[in-house]
């Protein structure tokens, strides 16, 4: 049996307590805040995206960089060993758009009620209001400094997650800790990120979400992301899934790429010229700018008026076949270039952090320092939206948890 220590209680920390408890080793879990799991509490808008029901298989597809790294992790904790855990805790899921896994109470306090019921079943001690402050090695144990006290441990788990969201403990701080025993840092950029667009347009439409368009972003005319989805327009430009995932794409050099909006990706260019003409047909005496509200949502209109070319106050039945098809063009490639993304503190997950080379992706132990093991978003390993990056922790973490050996290392 070995003493084990596991520094930051969010998702993969609360797996890789749960499963190192459930082997027999005496367990420690550290948070520095007043309740574990802060960060996920607010993933999905507050309703807990929990992972993705898709098979495993594709779950490699929506890992950009680095998939291969977690064929162990994937493969050994899967979505539906987390959807097991969850259920059997007492709380049901759902199944939603994209295969989307929520608690079916919408409450992303009720998965973290799971979760603290399933590290307290399996015998893990769990000290809040706990701040690591240092982490070494001594005497063949690792050393952990919490709160001024130093306490020593056969194995430690670093939990600590990356550089985003720092108001609920993710400050960066674990890296530093990693370093000091030797670690290599990739360096952290922002992934899943609001973006910045060069067109001030977006702050009229503050607010307003649009479902089922399909977002196309482009570097130097070349495609590097198309998807159908929902997004947001923000006083700074746009956010919500499709721009997310698309900014995991363009991450490290935004400025210039070109957003694409296809507000009607389900009519082709005939078919929507088609809708288009009956609109104008049924209102031909109206103005140009009061004739879209069956088209389009209201805070659009001045704006695609505006940059139709067309004047808003034209009539209809004087609008030619010519401005007509041209608008269609507009409804089918809605431009947008982005500036640049919010700063890193904005990020849903941070890209970068631990170097892959240095840690055994059958076990997540160092290569470096027997007995340390990481899990979750310190790792460089970062996914889309849709549940993949919870995923991912869980397993990380499960993996972790369930390849500490007994009875200590030796240096």
């Amino acid at each position: 049996m070995s003493r084990v220590a596991v520094i930051g209680g969010g998702p993969a920390g609360m797996l890789a307590a749960g499963e190192a408890a459930g082997r027999g080793h005496r367990v420690v879990l550290f948070e520095r805040n007043e309740k574990t799991g802060k960060k996920l509490f607010l993933t999905g808008k507050g309703r807990c995206n929990l992972t993705n029901a898709c098979p495993v298989e594709e779950m490699f597809e929506n890992i950009p960089r680095n998939p291969k790294f977690l064929y162990s992790a994937l493969y050994g904790f899967t979505n539906r060993d987390i959807i097991d855990l969850i259920e059997g805790m007492g709380v049901p899921t759902k199944v939603e758009r994209g295969q989307r896994v929520f608690p079916r109470s919408d409450h992303s306090s009720d998965v973290l009620k799971a979760l603290n019921a399933y590290i307290a079943a399996r015998g893990v001690e769990l000290r809040l209001h706990s701040h690591v402050e240092a982490l070494g090695r001594r005497d063949g144990s690792l050393m952990v400094t919490v709160n001024g006290r130093e306490e020593a441990f056969d194995a430690v788990v670093l939990c600590t997650g990356g550089l985003s969201y720092p108001s609920t403990g993710s400050d960066g701080e674990g890296y530093g800790f990693a370093q000091g025993l030797g670690h290599s840092i990739v360096p952290c950029k922002p992934s899943l990120i609001p973006l910045v667009t060069e067109e001030e347009w977006p702050k009229q439409a503050m607010g307003l979400s649009l479902r089922n368009v399909t977002l196309k972003a482009l570097r130097k005319g070349k495609v590097v992301f198309q998807e159908l989805g929902e997004m947001l327009f923000t006083h700074f430009g746009v956010s919500g899934p499709l721009v997310l995932s698309a900014s995991s794409r363009i991450a490290d050099a935004p400025e210039g790429v070109k957003l694409l909006i296809d507000l009607k990706p389900g009519l082709d260019m005939e078919a929507l010229d088609r809708r288009v003409l009956r609109d104008f047909e049924k209102n031909s005496r109206r103005q140009f700018s009061n004739s879209l509200g069956e088209l389009l949502p209201a805070k659009l209109i001045p704006i695609l008026v505006a940059l139709s070319g067309i004047p808003g106050e034209q009539s209809v039945n004087s609008i030619t076949r010519g401005q007509r098809q041209a608008f269609c063009r507009l409804l089918k490639a809605l431009p947008l270039t982005v500036a640049g993304a919010r700063d890193i503190q904005e990020a849903v997950i941070t890209r970068g952090g631990i170097s892959l080379r240095e840690v055994d992706p059958s076990t997540m132990e160092s290569r470096l320092v027997p007995g340390l093991y990481f899990a979750g978003e310190i790792l460089d390993v970062d996914a889309y939206t849709g549940g993949f990056n919870l995923q991912i922790a869980f397993s990380t973490g499960a993996l972790a948890g369930r390849s500490i050996r007994c009875g200590g290392f030796d240096e």
